[in-house]
């Protein structure tokens, strides 16, 4: 199911001997799993901690604990460490996390939603910002909504035009425009305020 190579279980076995207690293990969960935004989290895990419906992978020296929920999007996964003179690298290939990619036949609003969270999202999260679909338009015009950093953003015009419309149409080819229909003026913590200037996560 899940293949940890040796360099990983000694990095871990590292990692728990620092705890000074008996016992512990590793927990693995899967976040928004089958979404673009999905991702792996690891925590330390006593037993007493457990469930009961995990399923449990016998690794040197401790378990790696893998709840149920999380078990089917795993299958498959690799975990492995590089080890440097500076630390180290930990790296988990889980290639079915994130679910199916949307293909050419599947509707334009769940097109629209998967560019939005995969490329778009990530970026204006920098800012602390966050762009969230609302409609798309029968003429293919797609309706957002900004929200965190980017409600009330005084360079959410850069963003929307230079970045997120961009991204969309050159992703999306049946999409005709983009539209804000964001109320900016209740934005409580901007970015950049209305009057100021400053650079969207898109511009150069």
């Amino acid at each position: 199911m899940i293949q940890i190579s040796t360099t990983a279980q000694e990095h871990f076995k590292r990692l728990i001997a620092q705890q000074g207690a008996d016992g512990i293990g590793i927990r693995i969960s899967v976040r928004e799993a089958g979404t673009p935004a999905a991702d792996c989290e690891l925590e330390f895990c006593d037993p007493q901690e457990l469930s009961g419906d995990e399923w449990t992978v016998e690794c040197e020296g401790f378990n790696l604990y893998v709840p149920s929920d999380s078990a089917r999007w795993l299958d498959g996964a690799e975990i492995d460490y590089q080890p440097h003179r500076t630390g180290g690298q930990l790296s988990i290939r889980a290639p079915k996390i994130k679910g199916d990619i949307p293909g050419v036949d599947a509707g334009l609003i769940e097109r629209v939603r998967y560019v939005l969270e995969s490329e778009v999202n990530p970026k204006v999260a920098a800012h602390g910002g966050r762009v969230a679909l609302l409609e798309v338009g029968a003429d293919g015009v797609v309706v957002l909504q900004f929200g965190g950093g980017c409600h009330g953003c005084g360079m959410v015009d850069v963003t929307l035009k230079q970045g997120v419309e961009k991204t969309l149409r050159e992703r999306i080819p049946e999409i005709t425009g983009v539209r804000d229909a964001t109320d900016h003026s209740t934005g409580s913590k901007p970015y950049y305020q209305r009057q100021a200037q400053g650079s969207s996560p898109y511009s150069s």
